[in-house]
């Protein structure tokens, strides 16, 4: 131990600060700072003292400031900046350590705390209870000198012996063997790694496992006659909580302090709510991403690594993807799954291509870096508990949450490696100070993933043909979509679901793939596979794709290849038989014609009061997220005035699914959740509901749930903090749906839920829409209307059915050169008879609505349709 310098004791309020330089490889360090309100000292700053092995000491005279900023160096220049955030320290003793600072902390070259031997006492009262292919395991606390800090659990039984542990006194096994005697025992252990005697052992015998559920058909139906509701499957309801996993950025992202851990909502949890879903009208459920993803926060479904499997911390048993697919067909309710093509995780797609990156057991990073066990595979659901007594209680807390990863890396160049200067340090530090060697980490111009199967180069020009080509992120690896390899991967892969039944796909980043590419392969693909597995109702089977497009334009800045619309049409000439070729030269035409050079449809239009069979047949078999209506709700008016200004550019506007907002953004590329007002959400809702497109509704708007609030910071902050917080507490209890959109009993804090203003907005909104066939696939007019700015007239006249409606919302308006007859406002019960082609719709209150519906023979007028509510009245 070095002998401490002593240094003077500063009048008034001071900073004790200890630098750890042992993580930098520092020899010294100098301590650059600001009191706040002051000045910084020249750089580059203050010696600071030696203080211990690996540690420097300063102590700043704050003067009457209560912090400091600083940053560190070697006097060699070499800086530790935080990043370029500085460190903000505050009075007393602090320790700064790996780019952490830890306030009001004790002496780090004190004298050692006394060694630790006594164990913590024998776990007491040890029970096991089996349900199912699940035991639940609990015991009496044990106690400690200093704390009591896990306990180990062995478990006996058909496949030999294995040892768990966890910080709780209960622990939950979940996937057993079916008919099964197990027993179990446990210890208790301490931050020094003693243990306690094994307690008394406690046995149970697990039950008969449920039966495979059938493969499932999907309902078929015109989509249009829906509306969805969007949920993030692993923050909606938690069904079993025996799947939950915090991860490996648990306790960094604060999640763990709200003991809220990203994958907590899961199938179960679906399940047991379709009926508050059904309650609130909606007759399909867009579900994020199912397949297993590897990330350490990926608990939204868009890092894919293996694309054939559904993630486990989403399924229990009797509680799997097709168990959920089943129950809400049962329900009447249909499920369109969240797809991506464009990308995998960072660490590639299982049985296409992983790859193997440089990484090395030592003191610094082996707790990044799983010791190889011969067979293993990445499995989210077991994971490193962080209770290693060969490594820190730093490196411990780092590791813990984090699934085995020994299949990845390898401190010897792989066979065939491109990536240059292999596991050579690459100048750059990790936060804690941590060495960063070339190779360590996929990227696209490292040369750890193959050309042939991933493309090599980052997005440079958002609006480009490289959007097309590049990565999107560094842990989004973007697949060669034009290799005919990667095409039968994820054809074949997203087969398995179609077989499964679903009822159709929301496509992630489509335009990052070329339009040619789609109508090419992907979407014939989609479309022949439905139909030979499911017959007529595959023909139903509903695309739509995300082409993220955050401007106010009818054309995505002019570029054609980057606008929603575009991918609507097929091909208008033939290109080269080779996809890349193909690519180029379809991009380099489209740019060329430009948006005036785009075909134009009427499809969503009436011919005056007239419905006309719409032209499909330019159709690519993509429909898309209506980005410009999203972008403009701001306020209801306009989002209508911008979505139509838009509408002869699709091949068919009525298939637009149309939301607010969602798990991605507000709108005006706002990063926060919708806060207008819960009348401006009434306003929204009630044109959503009533003109052309889908209406679909983000989980918890029906609430307003986390308004205003930060949608996606990442690990950085709390989800519970986010537009991603968990649901779940709003929708405990009971609750029975007898229809959709009516709930004949509900109990708990759903019931409260349930009672709230937008939902029986919602629920009202969902009957009115489903009585008037107008309302869900009828194209529109504008034409002969005044009055009011958002009204608009709409009719849809098909098999038998023929359905004419005038709505008008939030003012009045008057509705001329009508058909004459008997109309019937859906929302009062007001009757008008037409003599004269000329109907006035008095209505006040914002999101207030009227529908007024000609009443015709054999097609006769609704009526009013359910209960006066808050804004329909």
């Amino acid at each position: 131990m070095f002998e401490r310098n002593p240094s003077p004791q500063p009048s008034g309020a001071s900073a004790e600060i200890y630098y750890h330089t042992a993580t930098r490889g520092w020899a010294a360090a100098n301590i650059h700072y600001q009191p706040a309100g002051g000045a910084w000292t020249a750089v580059p700053g203050v010696a600071m003292d030696a203080a211990c092995a690996g540690w420097t000491r300063k102590v700043v005279n704050l003067g009457t400031a209560a912090t400091l900023k600083a940053a560190f160096n070697n006097n060699a220049g070499q800086w530790d900046n935080n990043n370029g955030a500085d460190y903000t320290i505050g009075t007393g003793i602090s320790t700064v350590k790996g780019g952490v600072v830890t306030a009001n902390a004790t002496d780090p070259c004190g004298p050692p705390p006394p060694v630790d031997t006594e164990p913590p006492s024998t776990p007491a009262n040890l029970t096991a209870t089996a349900s199912g292919l699940r035991i639940t395991l609990s015991w009496s606390a044990s106690t400690d000198q200093r704390g009591v800090t896990g306990y180990e659990i062995t478990r006996t039984g058909a496949t030999g012996t294995v040892t768990l542990t966890t910080p709780e006194t209960g622990y939950i096994e979940n996937r057993l063997a079916a008919s099964t005697r197990y027993t179990y025992t446990v210890k208790a252990f301490d931050a020094a790694g003693n243990k306690s005697p094994a307690s008394q052992p406690a046995s149970a015998t697990t039950g008969e496992a449920p039966p495979e559920p059938a493969g499932g058909t999907p309902l078929g139906g015109d989509p249009r006659e829906d509306t969805i509701y969007f949920v993030m499957t692993a923050r909606f309801y938690d069904g079993d909580t025996s799947n939950n996993r915090g991860g490996s950025q648990h306790e960094r992202s604060g999640n763990a302090a709200n003991n809220d851990p990203m994958f907590r909502g899961d199938f179960q949890g679906l399940i047991d709510k379709l009926d508050y879903i059904k309650g609130l009208g909606f007759s399909a459920i867009w579900i994020t991403p199912v397949v297993l993803n590897r990330s350490d926060y990926d608990f939204h479904g868009y890092h894919g690594w293996d694309f054939y499997r559904v993630d486990t911390r989403l399924e229990t048993p009797g509680a799997s993807y097709q168990d959920l697919i089943n129950k809400a067909h049962a329900k009447g309710i249909k499920i369109f799954q969240d797809v991506v093509y464009n990308h995998s995780s960072r660490w590639g797609a299982k049985d296409l291509f992983t790859p193997t990156v440089y990484g090395v057991r030592d003191e610094q990073w082996k707790w990044m870096y799983s010791e190889k066990r011969s067979g293993a595979e990445y499995d989210p659901m077991v994971e490193h508990q962080g209770n290693d007594p060969n490594m820190t209680a730093a490196q411990n807390a780092m590791a813990k949450g984090r699934a085995y990863n020994g299949d990845i890396w390898s401190t010897a160049a792989p066979s065939g490696n491109k990536c240059l200067r292999w596991g050579t340090p690459s100048g750059y530090f990790s936060p804690e100070g941590y060495t960063i060697y070339n190779c360590q980490w996929p990227a696209p111009t490292n040369g750890l993933f193959p050309a042939d199967l991933y493309h090599q180069c980052w997005i440079g020009n958002w609006e480009g043909e490289d959007s097309r080509s590049c990565w999107l992120h560094e842990d989004l690896a973007d697949f060669n979509t034009e290799n005919a390899t990667v095409q039968q991967y994820l054809i074949d892969a997203y087969n398995r679901y179609i077989d499964m039944g679903v009822d159709g796909f929301r496509i992630d980043t489509a335009v990052h793939i070329p339009r040619v590419t789609w109508n090419r392969r992907f979407l014939p693909a989609i479309q022949q596979h439905a139909v030979a597995k499911h017959g007529e109702k595959g023909k139903d089977f509903y695309v739509f794709g995300e082409v993220a497009a955050f401007i106010n334009d009818k054309w995505n800045r002019g570029s054609v290849n980057h606008s929603a619309q575009f991918f609507t049409w097929k091909e208008r000439r033939e290109y080269s038989p080779d996809d890349v070729r193909a690519a180029i030269e379809q991009y380099d035409y489209e740019q060329l014609l430009g948006p005036a050079g785009q075909p134009t449809s009427d499809n969503a239009f009436l011919n005056g009061n007239t419905y006309h069979t719409p032209d499909h047949s330019k159709f690519s078999g993509m429909n898309v997220i209506d980005m410009r209506m999203h972008m403009n709700f701001g306020d209801a008016n306009n989002a209508f005035w911008n979505g139509k200004d838009s509408d002869d550019s699709y091949n068919d506007a009525t298939y637009n699914v149309v939301y607010v907002d969602s798990h991605d953004y507000g709108p005006n590329k706002s990063q926060n959740r919708y806060a207008g007002g819960t009348e401006a959400w009434a306003e929204n809702m009630s044109l959503m509901w009533t003109f052309r497109g889908i209406p679909t509704l983000y989980y918890g708007s029906e609430i307003e749930f986390q308004k205003g609030a930060r949608i996606d910071c990442g690990p950085t902050c709390p989800l519970a903090t986010t537009g991603r917080a968990y649901y779940g507490d709003h929708v405990t209890g009971t609750v029975t749906a007898s229809d959709f959109g009516v709930v004949s009993n509900a109990s708990g804090p759903v019931a409260a839920t349930l009672d709230k203003p937008l939902v029986k907005h919602v629920q009202r909104l969902n009957q009115i829409r489903r009585a008037i066939p107008a309302l869900q696939k009828g194209q529109y007019s504008t034409q002969g209307i005044s009055g009011n700015q958002m009204a608009y007239k709409r009719r849809y006249t098909a098999g038998g059915v023929d359905s004419f409606a005038l709505i008008t919302v939030s003012g009045s308006a008057t509705f001329t050169s009508i058909p004459n007859g008997r109309y019937v406002d859906a929302v009062t019960g007001d009757v008008q008879t037409v003599t004269n082609g000329t109907l006035t719709a008095g209505v006040t209150g914002k999101g207030n609505l009227r529908v007024y519906v000609l009443d015709l023979p054999g097609n006769p007028a609704p009526g009013k349709v359910g209960a006066t509510g808050p804004y329909l009245k």
